[in-house]
């Protein structure tokens, strides 16, 4: 498994596996629900963006030369911490052709390390509540709970 940097030309790829992720998603809330009822809808200005910010970066995840998944790392900072600089997993989706076969794990190694080469002190990630899987993958590579997020619709 390696993660290769994505780029405009990605744009399809990004998109396409991000409208998958959001689907499953779905089940897990009714504020996770989509405004868009197919891929070809969905705009690429939101990941047009995110690749030209700078403390973003999307990947690819690659194995035996095929894609497959896709990862959004944000760095950030808490000033007022003593171990401040971080590094937060947004997205993480392995098709589902080739969960249960160790890419998820690979990839939080090798985000662990690109954590340490960007001098950063943690690696965070949040997951939805109900979503058993990935809060099953992230205590077993020794995430903790730290923090709980709360929603509401306004409606």
């Amino acid at each position: 498994m390696h993660l290769v940097e994505a780029t405009d030309s990605d744009l399809d790829a990004l998109v396409d596996r991000w409208y998958d992720l959001a689907r499953e998603m779905e089940q897990y809330d009714e504020l996770n629900e989509l405004s868009y009822e197919r891929r070809e809808a969905v705009l690429d200005d939101g990941f047009r963006a995110l690749l030209d910010d700078d403390s973003v970066s999307n990947y690819l995840v690659a194995h035996d030369g095929e894609t497959i998944g896709f990862l959004t790392l944000r760095e950030g900072e808490h000033p007022s911490r003593e171990q401040a600089r971080y590094l937060r997993i947004e997205n993480l989706a392995i098709d589902e052709a080739h969960r249960n076969r160790g890419h998820g794990t690979a990839v939080v190694e090798r985000v662990r390390e690109l954590a340490s080469e960007r001098d950063c002190d943690q690696l965070k990630v949040g997951c939805e509540w109900h979503n058993e899987g990935a809060r099953r993958l992230y205590r077993s590579l020794g995430f903790r709970p730290k923090q709980v997020q709360f929603a509401q619709s306004v409606e």
